[in-house]
């Protein structure tokens, strides 16, 4: 059971021409963060509540209930909303950066190229990385996805020793009964997906807030979480809806979930369903999180 699109030269000529420290979001000024629409919030939400809840999973199972209880949260999310989450993510961690926020409401005011730079951005995301203070935004984007998988798969490692651990105990050995009511449970809350909860708008803006930085090239990820904040910057968030899915990661999502399946499916005992949970439910996703941040060249090494 062990189981970057090169600008085009006018393009890249023309946003160079544009002009262009993490703080809460309640006032928008040019030298301020931004707050992202409801339905990114909402977006970025389903993606940090799941990785939230997920990391809370300590492995301390005394009972088949707690390993239950285990699979239902680690198997909480919808892979299309995980993978819109991510790039929504990156998008609210890069509007708070103060300079980004402010190069890309300056570059709309551009007598030369602000006309009809939301309409580029949303046809070639990619260009969104030439805007004034972009790097900024992508560095801090990069860090807050980052970070989340990292302590996601922390959090996985140790739900994983207890699969071994949990071994000495005679209840970890039992099959688990009516297996195939189980992994309809957990197919069920899967395609359920996000349920937003009191506290979830407040928890998501704390996460963003440290202002961490990770330089490097953006991936496409990350590019596509700048072209969504900048829209929204512009008040086009509208143009965004395109920009919600990325290849690479959306299949990552997608496989880790399928992997789950078929590891419930084969598993017996109670011990097996713990590894499950932490290969499968916890430890690829958070992969995909941290793969998400990385240039095509560099993720496919």
């Amino acid at each position: 059971m062990d189981t970057g699109f090169k600008i085009g030269l006018a393009g890249a000529a023309a946003l160079a021409l544009l002009v262009g420290c993490a703080t809460t979001p309640p006032k928008q000024t040019a030298s301020s963060a931004a707050r992202a629409n409801p339905k990114l919030e909402a977006q970025a939400s389903a993606f940090e509540s799941f990785m939230r809840n997920a990391r809370s999973i300590d492995g301390k199972f005394s009972g088949p209930a707690d390993v239950a209880e285990g699979l239902r949260v680690g198997s909480a999310y919808e892979p299309k909303q995980f993978e819109a989450g991510m790039i929504a993510y990156a998008a609210v961690a890069a509007m708070q950066d103060p300079r980004f926020v402010a190069g890309v409401r300056k570059a709309a005011q551009d007598k030369r190229t602000g006309k009809g730079l939301a309409a580029r951005i949303a046809a070639r995301p990619e260009l969104a990385a030439a805007l004034p203070g972009a790097d900024g935004g992508a560095a801090r984007a990069s860090f807050a996805l980052y970070r989340q998988g990292e302590a996601l798969t922390a959090s996985a490692a140790r739900v994983k020793k207890a699969s071994y651990d949990t071994q000495r105990y005679a209840w970890a050995k039992t099959f688990v009964p009516e297996p195939r009511a189980r992994l309809t449970r957990v197919k069920q809350i899967s395609s359920a997906g996000y349920r937003p909860m009191t506290g979830d708008q407040a928890r998501l803006y704390s996460a963003v807030a440290e202002g961490g930085r990770r330089n490097g090239a953006a991936s496409p990820v990350i590019n596509r979480g700048l072209a969504v904040a900048a829209l929204n910057i512009l008040g086009e968030d509208g143009r965004a809806r395109n920009l919600m899915s990325e290849p690479r990661s959306g299949m990552c999502v997608r496989v880790a979930k399928l992997n789950l399946y078929q590891c419930l499916s084969a598993a017996g005992p109670y011990y097996e369903d713990i590894y499950c949970l932490a290969q499968h439910g916890m430890a690829e996703p958070a992969s995909c999180a941290t793969a998400a941040v990385k240039p095509l060249r560099t993720a496919q090494r």
